[in-house]
């Protein structure tokens, strides 16, 4: 019988955290075969270019894209050589290779009857491979999906900010990220420190993050590999078309109401945006 990813302590931890709290849980993937530094720089020379992202590893917490520089090595070569390569790469929806697939499918099968009945089913399974040196940081910013984030190998510190402070993320800033106008990067302000959780991640070691909850990683004196399994459901689509509505609203010189957090459930909105979307389409 297959260990189980998320033993009982994590199954009663994530109860107790999803949708809308960040916090630790444990894990059974540290010594996973497909996991290890030479099977992860296999998978990045299988995965299409559009699913490989490399970024130098000294980068400030708030930047800016379009400054980010360019890689200098082939990313099998920057894996590889992680430990002083001095880099960050993270390798996207690596279930495009079937055995990855299989392995994400299986370690969120054992969360569907918690999450399906507060947030709904779950949709785009996708799951995010980072393989970083020692010292590098991943900067500011958010992701739309529902994420656990397992710490494979190294230490990582990740600081979590809530998703509904929007003096760290505007309203305006989700309007534009759900019709394609604004990247994930978010700029940052010293003074936003004193609002983030700083939570340290070591071998065994996961946290749940929530929905749009800005985030900044700093990786520990060695190498590290950390593995997310993400996923959208019936509620987040909702709340990211509610966003898209308001911005129409926006445009008409209105001032929007934001979408309700978890367990509002943001309904007409969503549904106006999806009528004028089809609408559009259609027209």
């Amino acid at each position: 019988m297959p260990i189980a990813v998320f033993p009982p302590e994590a199954r009663s931890a994530f109860t107790a955290l999803y949708p809308a709290r960040a916090d630790k849980l444990v894990h059974a993937l540290t010594d996973h075969p497909l996991l290890t530094l030479d099977a992860l720089a296999v998978l990045a020379e299988a995965l299409p270019a559009d699913s490989v992202e490399w970024n130098p590893g000294d980068l400030p917490i708030g930047i800016d894209p379009a400054d980010v520089p360019r890689a200098r090595r082939s990313v099998g070569e920057t894996i590889r050589a992680i430990d002083s390569a001095a880099s960050w790469v993270v390798l996207k929806r690596i279930e495009q290779v079937p055995a990855y697939a299989a392995l994400l499918r299986a370690a969120l099968d054992e969360l569907v009857d918690i999450v399906v009945p507060r947030t709904g089913r779950m949709h785009q399974l996708e799951g995010f491979v980072f393989v970083s040196s020692p010292g590098s940081v991943t900067p500011f910013h958010f992701d739309p999906e529902h994420n656990i984030l397992l710490q494979l190998r190294g230490t990582k510190t990740m600081t979590v900010f809530p998703g509904a402070d929007e003096r760290l993320l505007s309203a305006e800033a989700q309007e534009a990220f759900h019709l394609g106008e604004h990247h994930r990067n978010l700029p940052w302000d010293e003074a936003f420190a004193a609002h983030g959780a700083a939570v340290e991640l070591h071998p065994g070691e996961a946290i749940h993050v929530p929905v749009k909850s800005p985030h900044w990683v700093k990786n520990g004196p060695a190498l590290s590999i950390s593995l997310s399994l993400t996923w959208r459901s019936e509620w987040s689509y909702a709340e990211a078309d509610a966003r898209a509505f308001n911005r129409v609203l926006r445009g008409m010189g209105l001032r929007p109401r934001r979408p309700g957090a978890f367990p509002a459930r943001n309904r007409g909105k969503a549904l106006a945006w999806r009528l004028m979307r089809r609408l559009r389409v259609g027209g």
